[in-house]
């Protein structure tokens, strides 16, 4: 590092200065240095990534709410999947140690056999449902 000495201010005296050129040259090339020498990271994370799910089922239980669809076919749906009045009473069974417990939707379509609803009733309430409500009752409205 050198000192230059100069008598250039008004003054009379001299200035030192120092050149910190040299200075910033050696301390880029430690740290291009630095930064070429550092190794690439070479160690692995392992993750478990979602698998396709298309041809899979939906889960039978939804913590929100549940559907049940009476079809004018006899056949009784959960959340779009058929199912038997075992089943469904299992799956009732389930929701109702679930804590909040979720709301049931009955949707019976409007030529569904009023036996087989009444068949999904009395299921229900064997397995003491509380959150019950009947879905889509605005199309009986024209029925009468």
């Amino acid at each position: 590092m050198a000192m230059q000495t100069t008598g250039s201010n008004e003054s009379g005296e001299p200035m030192m200065d120092i050149n910190t050129t040299p200075l910033i040259d050696v301390m880029l090339v430690l740290l291009i240095m630095f930064i070429i020498t550092i190794p690439p990271q070479s160690h692995a994370v392992k993750l478990d990534l979602p698998q396709n799910q298309q041809n899979q089922t939906p889960p039978p239980i939804d913590p929100v709410k549940n559907k049940v669809v009476i079809t004018q076919g006899g056949a009784v749906l959960w959340n779009g999947a058929p199912v038997s009045l075992t089943q469904l009473r299992q799956f009732l069974d389930v929701t109702q140690q679930m804590d909040p417990i979720p709301e049931l939707h009955l949707q019976p379509e409007p030529d569904a056999r009023y036996e087989l609803v009444d068949e999904v009733m009395a299921v229900t309430k064997q397995a003491k449902v509380t959150k019950m409500g009947f879905v889509g009752n605005e199309q009986y409205m024209t029925v009468f």
